[in-house]
């Protein structure tokens, strides 16, 4: 098992990065979502609104308007996962921040031989691999330089971002069936 450490001890990576900051999504869902009232609330047919002033979205504003860029893709099942539906519900807050959100099918990720673990990678140099356990709860995360593994989520983050679509698009298709 490779040294796991909490999430928290990264977070100043995302303050941090120069560049780029690109994340693969591969979950059904995720435990601290559907924990949350704000899912709870998405379930029985509130729209989430956007969240300005959350921390996530100050900070992508201020690296954006430096120039940095966040970059997303998120993996979804046909048809979506209710932990799906509502991170695409949830996306239009974190693109008027200044992420660039896409989602891709399930089938098209593994027939492009994606990754099948959720993982940041920043500047193209630093990988963060999330290590999450069959509840969806991250219980750390491994920060990898080994070259040969940053190539490959380069590689897998170029290929991902190429195949996939604006959520903005799913999301106007999904949310017209539900």
């Amino acid at each position: 098992m490779p040294a796991l450490v909490p999430f928290e001890e990264i977070t100043h990576l995302f303050a941090d990065f120069q560049h780029t900051a690109f994340r693969l999504e591969t979950r059904h869902g995720y435990a601290t979502d559907r924990a949350g009232a704000r899912f709870q609330a998405f379930l029985r047919g509130t729209h989430p609104a956007p969240e300005p002033d959350h921390p996530w979205n100050v900070n992508v504003r201020e690296k954006t308007a430096a120039g940095a860029r966040f970059t997303r893709v998120r993996l979804v099942d046909d048809p979506p996962t209710d932990g799906q539906r509502f991170l695409m519900a949830t996306a239009a807050g974190n693109t008027e921040a200044g992420e660039s959100i896409r989602v891709l099918g399930r089938a098209a990720a593994r027939g492009l031989g994606l990754p099948d673990f959720d993982f940041w990678l920043f500047d193209s140099r630093t990988l963060v691999r999330m290590h999450i356990d069959e509840d969806d709860v991250t219980v750390g995360v491994e920060v990898v330089d080994d070259h040969e593994q940053v190539l490959a989520a380069c590689r897998a983050r170029d290929a991902a971002w190429s195949a996939a679509v604006p959520t903005d698009l799913v999301w106007t298709r999904v949310r017209s069936t539900v």
